[in-house]
């Protein structure tokens, strides 16, 4: 059965001095809520996204306040439950909010590898013996969350197109991580056999463990998807989602910007559409999963 480790606690990361938003109903709000999702430890998130929540209350005038929540499938319940103004939706959320939620996407980040998206990666310990999905039988795989693209969604379609349809029965055990770099430490550490993150937090973390480099090896590679991406709800203030967008457009042109994407480890934002969602519906499809019914919250 699949289990669920203990999730974080909501932490919000005041990252400005903030004064409570205006009454419902009135149209501009005196301060930006921005859920994030937990790809990274707290700490390192919080790290990330600081200076860019300091200068985006900057350039648009009010002050912007991040939210970490406890886990992935939150994002789409919290958004609308907290009256967030937009969230760093990851591939798959973006893609369930877009069609529930009605959000708009506006910008995400290009990495430092000068990809605007990121591929999901599946690795094992190079001791382990383990070289494709024939060798996962009677494994322990470790995934992120079941509202993740490359923590979930991808590997699900890996071992589907090997056969496999049941992973309760083909795996030997199978747990959820909660986060990208968590799951690379499960494997890491050897509480998993298998694992599976997106490409860009894997790449993060390898650079500052010289352990994973030496010890895990990559044996599957997915197609690419949007990389995290701003998306704000539909009712928000049009100028106040232009000054956003434009903020963030921006960054990489003014040497304050590019200190804030050294921190965010990427090189620019670039514009975001509805339809740079589309690979994610199509990954869904070959894991055999419905979105309309699809329970993605872990139990």
């Amino acid at each position: 059965m699949l289990r669920s480790l203990p999730g974080m606690l909501l932490i919000a990361l005041l990252l400005l001095p903030v004064s409570q938003g205006l009454a419902s109903g009135e149209a501009r709000p005196q301060e930006l809520v921005i859920g994030l999702i937990p790809e990274l430890n707290v700490f390192k998130q919080t790290e990330r996204f600081r200076p860019l929540g300091a200068y985006l209350s900057k350039e648009v005038g009010i002050p912007v306040r991040f939210t970490i929540l406890s886990r992935y499938g939150n994002l789409i319940e919290s958004f609308t439950r907290d009256q967030m103004d937009g969230a760093f939706f990851g591939s798959f959320t973006g893609a369930l909010a877009i069609e529930k939620l009605g959000v708009v996407p506006l910008a995400r980040p290009v990495n430092l590898d000068g990809e605007s998206t990121y591929h999901g990666v599946i690795y094992t310990r190079k001791d382990s013996g383990i070289n494709d999905a024939a060798g996962m039988r009677g494994k322990r795989f470790a995934f992120v969350e079941k509202a993740t693209t490359a923590g979930y969604i991808y590997p699900l379609a890996y071992l589907r197109e090997a056969g496999v349809t049941d992973i309760d029965a083909y795996l030997g055990e199978t747990f959820f991580a909660g986060s990208h770099d968590a799951t690379i430490y499960a494997v890491l550490d050897g509480r998993a056999d298998v694992g599976a993150s997106k490409n860009s937090v894997f790449d993060i973390t390898r650079a500052d463990d010289p352990r994973i480099e030496r010890e895990l090896q990559i044996l599957a590679v997915s197609g690419k998807v949007p990389s995290n991406g701003l998306c704000v709800r539909p009712d928000l203030d049009v100028a106040l989602q232009d000054k956003l967008k434009q903020a963030l457009l921006r960054l990489d042109k003014v040497p304050e910007g590019r200190r804030v994407l050294e921190q965010f480890h990427a090189l620019r934002f670039i514009e975001t559409r509805v339809e740079d969602y589309q690979p994610v519906f199509g990954w869904a499809e070959r894991a055999g999963i419905d979105l309309k019914n699809y329970q993605y919250v872990n139990e």
